[in-house]
């Protein structure tokens, strides 16, 4: 989805992504016959989860890995102005205690290694440190320590999937899977663990914020988790704003998109809602300049500090 392409690819892409989505469904419900999960068949939003966990998994995520990928790792080497990547570091990279939100079955876990060096909170330097590579082999990473990342991810079907990802990276002490939404980050009674207020540097956003619940609630609660100069990285997808055509045809395929690929909402003004969280210190972010008129699904990149 992140490819400029063609007009016409532009405008047919996301009929592909709902075929794709519609092809996975009866693959779904027929493993779901097998492992005799009547329950989940019952159950629409639990379905629902199964769904897109075989969909996004199995189908769509990794060529939107593919496809992101070269604007999210330079974004969170701190390399990304304007909406736009850049060949300097504009702002710090990703380092401290690291919240990201929306964190599915892991596709972007391989990318904390790259952009910084990742070592168990708490341990000393040099133990439990883990592998480092330059990005793409021919720059060194961007300085800063991983200490944790928490990943908030509550659709428990991702799980094994983001569990398996988390051990490839070798992030087993640094990686914690947040199994609740963002309104009980700071609960200790709904998971075991707890993430105080005030206490993160930075927050990661990928293709995320299209479908938590209540965008403005929630994007002003994970707001007062970072720490005064904590910094808020977003690559997200957004509403049209080229023209009224755009936006019409936008709205016309939303429909049936969040029904169709796990609840997300094709058209939020996602970067408004960031921008009406609380005060920002500093905001440099914008859509790619490479997407053009035709983009029915355009980006929103850039870091907030606050």
């Amino acid at each position: 989805m992140s490819r400029a392409g063609t007009p016409l690819a532009s405008l047919l892409g996301p009929w592909n992504m709902l075929l794709m989505s519609a092809y996975c469904l009866p693959r779904t419900l027929l493993k779901l016959l097998r492992e005799g999960k009547y329950a989940v068949l019952l159950s629409p939003g639990r379905l629902q989860d199964a769904w897109f966990n075989d969909f996004w998994g199995g189908m769509a995520g990794p060529n939107i890995r593919r496809d992101a990928g070269i604007r999210v790792v330079p974004l969170l080497e701190g390399r990304a102005s304007a909406g736009d990547v850049v060949d300097r570091q504009v702002v710090p990279g990703l380092a401290g205690t690291v919240v990201e939100v929306g964190a599915g079955a892991g596709l972007w876990v391989d990318v904390y290694p790259e952009v910084a060096c990742v070592r168990a909170s708490g341990e000393g330097e040099g133990e439990g440190e883990a592998r480092r590579r330059n990005v793409g082999g021919s720059r060194a990473a961007v300085d800063g320590v991983i200490t944790r990342v928490y990943g908030i991810e509550p659709n428990r079907d991702q799980h094994p999937a983001l569990r398996r990802a988390i051990a490839a990276a070798g992030l087993e002490d640094v990686y914690r899977i947040v199994p609740v939404g963002v309104e009980d980050l700071d609960d200790a009674t709904k998971w075991e663990g707890r993430v105080e207020k005030g206490s993160v540097d930075c927050i990661v956003s990928i293709l995320c914020l299209c479908s938590i619940p209540e965008p403005e609630k929630n994007v002003r609660e994970l707001y007062q988790y970072l720490k005064k100069g904590g910094r808020w990285y977003v690559y997200e997808h957004v509403r049209c704003e080229h023209s009224w055509y755009m936006r019409a045809y936008q709205g016309f395929l939303n429909l049936f998109w969040p029904h169709m690929i796990g609840g997300c909402q094709l058209n939020r003004r996602t970067e408004k809602t960031l921008r009406e969280a609380g005060p920002w210190g500093k905001i440099n972010v914008g859509q790619p300049s490479v997407e053009q008129w035709h983009q029915v699904i355009p980006h929103v990149m850039g870091v907030f500090e606050k």
